[in-house]
Parts: C-alpha cells; structure tokens; sequence
C-alpha cells in the first residue's frame, strides 16, 4: 500500500475525516514523510522512519517530557509538541504496524533551506539557544537516546577505523587522498575524549539536529517562531547544537557541492550566530564550556565527514545516493569546510 493510501486510516484515529482535508506533501527532509493536511483547522501528519528511529516510542516519551515541563515553566514558549490520538496515545499506527503523528499547522509561517543573510543566522540561533535554555532546569534522566551515540565523536571515528580495515581495496584506492585528510585530523577524537573525561561540558536536553529547515519564521517579523524536528531531543552537550549551527550556517554551500573551492568560511554568519545563541545561552554556560565555543564547529563537521566517509567505504548503506561517489564527494566537501573553520577558528583548550 502506498503511503498516501495510509492516510485516512490514521487521521480516522485522530477523529478526522479525511474526506475533509486537502493532502499533499510537504518538507525537504530525507527521514520521515511529512504531510500537510489543509482544513479548518490543518495540520501537519509525519510518518516516523522506523530504520532511523528504530524505538519511536523514545521519541514521543523525551518530547512529551519536554513538553509537559516547558508548558508548566514557560507557558507562553511555542513548543511543537504532537497532538493525542482519540484514545490519548502519542502515536498512531498503520496496518504495517508504522508510527505516525499529528502536529498542529502553525499558520503565517515558513522555513527555509539555505540563510541568504546574518539575520537570519541570528534568529535561528537565538531560537534554537533559547529551547535549550528554557530546558535547562530539567532533569536529564527520564530521556532516552532515539539515536545511540548519535553525536559521540570517539565512536564515530571508531566506526571509520573499522570501515577503512574492512573496505576493499579498490574503494580505498579511489579515496586515498580523502582518508588521509580524514585521519590527519584524527586528534579531534583525542580532544572529545579529554572534554568528556575531564567534566568540562555539562549534559543537557538538546536539539542535535540544528539546521537552518528545523526553524519555524514568521511571515510578517521574520523572526524564530519555534524549533521543529525533534525527534533527536535527547541528552547531549551545548557544542553539538552550536557546532552543527556553525557546519551548516558557515558556508555558502551545501554539503553536496563537487566544487571544493565554492566552500569558505563567512565569518559574518558566523559572528550572527554565536550573537544569536549566546543571547541565549551566556548565562548556562561555564566559563570553562566557552572555551570549546571553536572546537564545537570543528568536531561537528569532522563528525559528518568521517561518516559520509566510512559508509562510501562500507557500500554505502546508511546515507541515500544517487550516484557512485557521492559519501565521498560529501566527505571531501566537509573536509574541505573543517579545513576553513581550523583556519577562522582555531580550538582554545
């Protein structure tokens, strides 16, 4: 059965009849299929990815923690949190036995897939700053990790050392001069470990998933209405959010551009939004978490680096493709972006 044919079902769980709604698809993510369901009132219909979030019912429990405690501490703060089946569950369930959810649609607003200027830098990184402060008081505990080791950076690299022993000679021959930039940098796994033995960061609900999409505006301030995505709510450190902010804000292009010499550092984004977070942010953070501020774009993009790089080693399994080279076209661009983010900002331990 199609996807779409799935659709009535479930929004019959919801206590909606179809029949009432316009569907079509919606967003520019690669995980989960999103649906807008246009009425009075609409509404957004997400499909969970199960290969991804292979225990879903983690997800909807961290997000519900979240948004019980933000709705009795900052009842004002726009909190996406997804709406209860008619027999109050988080989740609807197809005949495949597939999660789905219903988030109300939040009318005047827009996202965006690339920053054409700092304010919009700024805007995010106050939004995204501003959920992890106002989650800040919570305990870490009642959450689970919807992704294990999600951002661990010492098992990342784990994984690419283990990738590379186990590849075929060919595959290593056609990304020798990317593996060796990619190990070059292998101290970054050393300068992780020693953050984390050492109890510099502090462990906090963060998003872990910051890019410029998971931002809701507002059509007539143009300002952060709402962080969306949050299916990676989970524990983590400060520099995980900031650090993928500054991956993705920094260049003017995507990971998927062939043409390396495209990427730079534009220091403008880049001043925007650590302004924007640290409007935030400066007051949960130590002194000695501020020190990390330059590791925190560098481990975030050697992170994504060595993952695209281990799964072209591996056959590509992880990451969709659409041509051969294409992990390794990606590893070599945020090599390339590491390489500029070292130069503008070089890590004060």
């Amino acid at each position: 059965m199609e996807i779409s044919e799935r659709i009535p079902s479930i929004l019959n769980q919801f206590g909606l009849n179809a029949a009432d709604f316009k569907v079509e698809r919606i967003g520019s993510g690669h995980i989960n299929h999103t649906f807008l369901i246009s009425g009075n009132p609409s509404f957004v219909l997400q499909c969970i990815n199960t290969a991804v979030f292979k225990k879903p019912e983690r997800v909807a429990k961290n997000i519900r923690l979240a948004a019980d405690y933000l709705n009795y501490h900052f009842e004002d703060y726009l909190f996406l949190s997804p709406i209860k089946t008619s027999q109050q569950e988080e989740m609807a369930f197809d005949m495949e036995g597939t999660p789905w959810r219903l988030f109300p649609y939040i009318a005047g607003s827009y996202t965006l897939n690339e920053l054409t200027d700092t304010r919009q830098a700024f805007e995010a990184a106050k939004g995204f700053g501003l959920l992890t402060r106002n989650l800040d008081g919570i305990s870490t505990e009642g959450f689970e990790p919807t992704i294990p080791d999600f951002h661990n950076l010492a098992w990342r690299f784990q994984q690419l050392q283990e990738a590379f022993s186990q590849s075929k000679e060919e595959t290593r021959s056609s990304a020798t001069q990317v593996i060796e930039q990619a190990f070059h940098f292998g101290f970054l796994a050393d300068e992780y470990q020693k953050l984390i033995q050492k109890g510099i960061l502090r462990e906090r609900i963060v998003h872990n998933d910051t890019k410029i999409n998971n931002i809701l505006f507002d059509n007539t301030t143009e300002k952060a209405l709402c962080v969306i995505d949050l299916d990676t709510l989970m524990q983590g450190f400060y520099i995980y959010d900031l650090g993928d902010m500054i991956r993705t804000f920094v260049s003017p292009v995507s990971e998927e551009e062939k043409d390396t010499s495209k990427i730079c550092f534009r220091i403008g984004f880049y001043e925007a939004l650590l302004e924007g977070y640290l409007s935030e942010m400066h007051s949960c953070l130590s002194s000695e978490e501020k020190k990390a501020i330059p590791f925190a774009g560098m481990m975030m993009t050697y992170i994504m680096a060595i993952r695209f790089l281990a799964d072209y080693l591996n056959g590509n399994i992880y990451y969709q493709i659409h041509y051969p080279e294409q992990n390794l076209v990606r590893a070599g661009n945020q090599l390339k972006l590491l390489e500029e983010i070292q130069k503008n900002l070089r890590p004060i331990y």
